[in-house]
């Protein structure tokens, strides 16, 4: 394995949910850990490419949403790979603190009335725990890139910068119709929640300025870095209440 490679892994049907293998020649880093009980969902496409959980160096969590943290704990144990996440999401990775829910738009509101988004997993206190704007180098676990804090969809949202000029965000942005899905799935869209859209924007427009050309999200994707654009000038120039 010599070039760097990014695997989706369907946690749900149709790009719904997405977690992330990243590849490289040097290690194996999984970015999100989907939902409560996704373990045999990764360990099959860990299979496909001949690899288990052992393979995996690292566990990211952008945030502490339970589509991203639900099997955490579970796949630390499977796998001995430490997890990263961000200080300002701790308290709800732990469960001291209930996560809050600021819906987008209509789809949003109607995701608050199912028991999805509240349902519970196991907590934990991450091994690596990132502070304010610093940053992890990837490279200790074979991948070259960076972690970087990008806040605005929680506060503790966390995106991964590589070399190769791909960002693998968490929920900063979506993508589709009712995220994920069949249709618009190059249309870049708000996901559900989301704490403070400029904040986001802002975020989306420093991994731009970076240099990051195509984005990998939890809800559809990827996108290119023009659509990226367009969504994060929207952001940032929307008129709040």
């Amino acid at each position: 394995m010599t070039a760097l490679q990014i695997i989706r892994i369907p946690i749900l049907p149709f790009g719904m949910v997405n977690s992330h293998l990243i590849l490289g020649a040097g290690g194996c880093i999984l970015v999100d850990a989907g939902l409560p009980g996704s373990e045999s969902k990764i360990e099959k496409v860990l299979a496909k490419h001949r690899l288990t959980f052992r393979d995996i160096k690292l566990i990211v969590v952008t945030h502490a949403h339970v589509d991203h943290a639900g099997s955490a704990v579970l796949l630390h144990e499977l796998s001995g790979a430490p997890i990263v996440a961000h200080e300002d999401d701790a308290k709800h990775f732990s469960g001291e603190t209930p996560m809050t829910f600021c819906p987008t738009g209509w789809f949003g509101r109607l995701f608050l009335k199912t028991p999805l988004m509240f349902e519970s997993y196991k907590g934990f206190e991450p091994d690596i725990l990132l502070s304010n704007d610093n940053t992890l180098d990837l490279s200790r676990y074979g991948i070259p890139g960076t972690i970087k804090h990008t806040p605005g969809h929680t506060a503790g949202s966390i995106s991964v910068e590589l070399s190769t000029k791909d960002a693998l965000v968490g929920d900063l942005i979506a993508s589709g119709i009712l995220i994920g899905g069949l249709v618009r799935t190059n249309h870049a869209i708000r996901p559900p929640f989301e704490d403070d859209p400029r904040t986001v924007g802002l975020a989306l427009q420093r991994l731009l300025d970076s240099g990051m050309e195509r984005f990998y999200m939890g809800h559809g994707g990827p996108l290119n870095a023009g659509e990226v654009q367009r969504h994060a000038h929207d952001l940032m120039t929307m008129k709040t209440r």
